[in-house]
């Protein structure tokens, strides 16, 4: 039997023309226009019959999807972030060099672990910076061939 979330798709895939829809708290989806309505109505503070309503009952967009895409953006690099990703392949990280040369002791294995994590943290947070630039170009709808100019020569 389909999950509730396969037959929400099913049924946007059987419709035959693609429409804006937002996702409701529920999780019900709603077109566009009766969703502004809501909108409308909970900036004045009613509901949809009329009557005052808290803003925790009122139906609030989740997400706005339309023909194609994904909604999920890179967030902005952070160090912490790339710590946090360290601590969890440093153990990783020295499991495997242990498995693989068992011929050295321990201080060489975590003197390759460390060695390892030297190279993994910089380059974790480059690719972290890479996919947000590339996200922000891709948000602001700049091409990829076009660059800033280079200067100097």
């Amino acid at each position: 039997m389909p999950s509730r979330k396969q037959r929400r798709r099913r049924e946007k895939d059987r419709r035959h023309e693609y429409e804006y829809v937002y996702v409701d708290a529920t999780g019900h989806e709603v077109a566009v226009e009766e969703a502004e309505r809501e909108v409308e109505a909970r900036r004045d503070g009613k509901g949809r019959d009329g009557d005052r309503t808290n803003g925790a009952r009122a139906a609030k967009p989740a997400q706005v999807r339309g023909r194609g895409g994904s909604t999920r953006t890179a967030p902005p690099p952070s160090w912490s972030r790339v710590l946090k990703r360290a601590a969890i392949f440093g153990p990783l990280m020295f499991v495997t060099v242990a498995l693989l040369d068992r011929r050295i002791g321990i201080e060489g294995q975590l003197l390759i672990t460390v060695q390892m994590l030297l190279l993994f943290v910089p380059f974790s947070y480059l690719v972290d910076r890479m996919m947000y630039r590339r996200a922000q170009r891709q948000r602001t709808g700049t091409a990829s061939n076009e660059r800033a100019p280079r200067r100097g020569s």
